[in-house]
């Protein structure tokens, strides 16, 4: 970037005026930090925002689709997604006491900025005590529901082991769409009966999607 004038070099420019003062690219290009033959690192990040529509797109990709852009390879797809990682966890407060979830939407609000825009497929669950503050998240299984078995003895082994009282259920829609399967229901279903057998309550099965979320419960798609 030594073409460049020193106010328009992303790094000088964040140290003059601060982070904020940034685009998406120059933020991007920051995080990769170097450029390639014929490639500045300004290029480089205008180039990954345009072929994965915009900073949004970036935050869905995989480690093997921004590995094969030119300019990124492993190392620096790998940084790319270490430092929006880094982003997604701090959007997680840690208040002095634990967080209590009263409703799907707060539990929507508690899971969506971890899990909502994942690239695959994960099913967790949230683990609270009788009064429903948070024990524990967890992930139970990875990719899609019909392709990796959500066993319940798995998911109730996890939530004796952390004294859980209640549980709710979650995944995530990689497509964005938060709309329930059959087989979400199904699973929803095996998981309420065996959760009546052991004594620990689910409360809800949520279906996240990008920036939105489904819940079965205020569907009606609970077993009674």
């Amino acid at each position: 970037m030594k073409g460049l004038d020193q106010h328009d070099r992303p790094r000088e420019k964040l140290m003059a005026l601060g982070a904020a003062s940034l685009g998406d690219n120059e933020l991007l290009a920051i995080v990769i930090g170097g450029g390639v033959r014929a490639m500045s690192t300004l290029a480089i990040a205008n180039a990954v925002l345009e072929q994965t529509g915009g900073l949004h797109g970036v935050c869905r990709a995989s480690h093997h689709a921004l590995r094969r852009m030119k300019g990124l390879g492993a190392a620096r797809a790998a940084q790319v997604l270490a430092a929006l990682e880094l982003g997604r966890r701090a959007l997680i407060r840690r208040p002095p006491s634990r967080v209590q979830l009263r409703s799907p939407r707060e539990v929507a609000e508690y899971l969506l900025p971890i899990y909502g825009g994942r690239p695959i497929e994960q099913f967790g669950m949230v683990m609270l005590d009788s009064k429903h503050r948070v024990l524990r998240t967890t992930v139970v299984s990875l990719g899609a529901l019909d392709g990796a078995v959500v066993l319940p003895r798995d998911v109730f082994r996890e939530a004796a082991t952390a004294g859980a009282a209640a549980i709710v259920v979650f995944h995530n829609h990689p497509s964005g769409d938060p709309s329930p399967s059959p087989e979400d229901v199904t699973l929803t279903d095996r998981l309420v009966e065996a959760g009546r057998l052991i004594g620990i309550e689910v409360l809800d099965h949520l279906i996240l999607g990008d920036g939105q979320f489904c819940s079965l419960r205020e569907l009606g798609r609970l077993a009674r």
